[in-house]
C-alpha cells in the first residue's frame, strides 16, 4: 500500500495553529518542525497511521471543534499523537501496537517549547497525546474527549472504508503471524465492545452504532478465523499422536 502524498495545505494548518496555540519562533523555524514532523508521518510501514490518517483526525477535530476549550491544542495533540511509531520494529501489537504516545507527548513538548510555546500549554499538549494510550478521558476533560473521539471515528467508517482500515492495520503488522494477530485484535475489539460508550462527546455520539456494528462485525469474522485455525491444531495433534 502506498503512502500518500502530504496535501499542500497541511505545513499552512500546522504554522495557523502553532500561531494560535502560542509559539513565538520566526515563521521558518516552525515551517522546518512541521516539515520534519509531516516527515514522521510519511515514513515507510505506516500503512494507516500516515498522513491520511493524520488529516482524517484533524478533519473529525474541526467537526468537533465546539465542543473544545483549547481547539489549537487539541489540533496540536492530534499532530503528534502517532509521531513515534515503531510497528515494524517490533512493538508488541497487543500492548500499545506501533504508537508510542509517551514518546510522541516527550517529543511534542521538546519541540512545542523550542518554537517559544509557554511550558503549561506545551504539558497539556503532551498531556492529550499520552490520554490517547487508553482512550478513557476523564468526563469533565472535554478537549481530551474530542481528541480520543476523533482518533477513534475511524472505527464508524462505511463498510468499504473499514474494510481498507483493517486490511492497512494488518498490513503494518505484517511481521506478526497471522494467529498471534489474531488473537492480539480479538482481545483489543471485546475490551472496546464491553465499553458503556466508545466516544465521550455529544457530537460523536453520532459514530456510536455504526462503531459498534463494524467491531462486532469484525470480532465475530475474527473469532470463526480463530475457530478454524484451533480446529487445524487439534486435527494436526491428532495425527501427530496417531503416528507418535
Amino acid at each position: 500500500m502506498t503512502v500518500p502524498d502530504a496535501p499542500e495545505w497541511l505545513i499552512r494548518e500546522w504554522v495557523r495553529t502553532c500561531q494560535h496555540a502560542g509559539t513565538t519562533a520566526d515563521e521558518a523555524e516552525v515551517v522546518e518542525t512541521g516539515d520534519r514532523l509531516i516527515g514522521r508521518w510519511m515514513q515507510a510501514g505506516r500503512h494507516f497511521h500516515n498522513i491520511r490518517h493524520l488529516t482524517d483526525v484533524l478533519a473529525r477535530v474541526d467537526e468537533l471543534e465546539r465542543e473544545t476549550h483549547e481547539p489549537d491544542l487539541v489540533r496540536l495533540g492530534a499532530w503528534y499523537h502517532g509521531a513515534i511509531f515503531d510497528a515494524d520494529e517490533g512493538a508488541s501489537y497487543d500492548r500499545r501496537g506501533g504508537e508510542d504516545e509517551q514518546a510522541s507527548a516527550a517529543l511534542a513538548r521538546a519541540e512545542l517549547i523550542e518554537l517559544g510555546m509557554p511550558a503549561e500549554r506545551a504539558d497539556r499538549v503532551a498531556e492529550l497525546v499520552t490520554a490517547l494510550r487508553r482512550h478513557a478521558p476523564k468526563p469533565e476533560d472535554v478537549d481530551c474527549g474530542v481528541l480520543c473521539d476523533a482518533d477513534l471515528a475511524m472505527l464508524a467508517g462505511d463498510p468499504q472504508r473499514y474494510k481498507t482500515y483493517l486490511a492497512e492495520v494488518r498490513a503494518e503488522y505484517a511481521h506478526l503471524p497471522v494467529e498471534e494477530f489474531v488473537r492480539a485484535r480479538i482481545a483489543i475489539l471485546r475490551k472496546l465492545d464491553q465499553r458503556d460508550t466508545l466516544f465521550q462527546t455529544p457530537l460523536g455520539a453520532a459514530w456510536e452504532e455504526p462503531a459498534r456494528q463494524n467491531l462486532r462485525a469484525e470480532l465475530h469474522r475474527l473469532e470463526k478465523e480463530l475457530a478454524g485455525i484451533e480446529a487445524e491444531h487439534a486435527s494436526a495433534d491428532e495425527t501427530h499422536d496417531a503416528h507418535a
